[in-house]
């Protein structure tokens, strides 16, 4: 399946492909079981914090680890957040890391910019666009700013979302989807990122909503399809709601890593581990999202 036309399947359907991070390898396996099992569609995904800051090792382990178990009905392998500027505000050499996923075999990639000011966020994720259009596949990009990765101390959530602190704007959402050559955009409506920073990634998130007015909005100015980050901790009628206005994919990291760290801590077990995670997944799946049995939608 073409990763392209699965998001795009997705948002013609009114449906959502969740993307579960990886930061643990032994959780590929639990995760693409439950995606087999409740028959739905999904990505697997690697961000490079997970392999910085945790325990998937590289973007080349968490592969080969995929292609143990992988599903072409079922599963997809997508590159997740390749910053421009990292969690410690620091340059990364980026291109490389793009140009080494798309040799290994990722089928979609995501350029992650948005530290940076329009125009510059436009010309880093217009070059990433041109190396994935070349080897056929998708770019997702990044506008706005889907807080909680940095290593900071945010404010109240209530207080971020009140004020619309970090929200895409809409004009230059507008600009980005006709200039960027991106495919899917991850927009900030009020979702923030799990916390990745040690003194704080074991706190349970706080409960996120969505402007789904603003959604709206952004769907029509960029014609595309839009994507959630920090899926975790979204209170389900927001994304319920969301999925019938533009979300078409959806990243799932602190709920299916939160489960396989406190019951790794709880038993010293990695099967254990693994099946929390199975549990979790399959939960998200049928319960949450209510996908279960879309993979033929999507891979006909």
């Amino acid at each position: 399946m073409n990763a392209k036309r699965a998001i795009e399947l997705a948002s013609e359907n009114k449906i959502i492909i969740p993307a579960f991070n990886i930061p643990y390898l032994p959780m590929v396996k639990s995760v693409i079981s439950a995606i087999i099992d409740e028959n739905s569609f999904a990505m697997i995904q690697v961000a490079k914090v997970e392999w910085k800051q945790f325990e998937s090792g590289s973007m080349r382990a968490v592969r080969d680890e995929y292609m143990k178990y992988a599903n072409e009905k079922h599963t997809l392998l997508h590159l997740d957040h390749i910053p421009v500027i990292d969690e410690e505000m620091m340059k990364v050499d980026y291109i490389p890391l793009i140009k080494e996923a798309i040799e290994l075999g990722y089928q979609s990639v995501m350029i992650d910019a948005s530290r940076l000011s329009l125009d510059d966020n436009i010309e880093a994720t217009a070059k990433v666009a041109k190396l994935a259009h070349e080897a056929n596949l998708p770019c997702e990009a990044e506008l706005g700013a889907v807080m909680g990765h940095e290593n900071i101390q945010l404010p109240p959530y209530e207080e971020i979302f009140a004020s619309k602190k970090g929200f895409t704007n809409l004009e230059e959402a507008e600009r980005f989807a006709l200039e960027s050559g991106c495919d899917w955009l991850s927009v900030a409506i009020g979702n923030i990122h799990g916390a990745v920073a040690e003194a704080v990634r074991h706190q349970k998130k706080p409960i996120a909503k969505l402007d789904i007015e603003h959604l709206k909005k952004l769907q029509e100015a960029t014609k595309m399809p839009i994507v959630l980050h920090g899926g975790s901790g979204i209170e389900q009628k927001y994304i319920l709601e969301a999925m019938q206005n533009g979300i078409a994919k959806i990243n799932v990291g602190t709920e299916i890593r939160q489960a396989y760290e406190e019951t790794l801590a709880q038993t010293c077990n990695i099967e254990a581990a693994r099946q929390a995670v199975y549990e979790r997944t399959r939960f998200l799946i049928k319960d949450f999202y209510h996908i279960s049995n879309t993979a033929n939608i999507i891979c006909n």
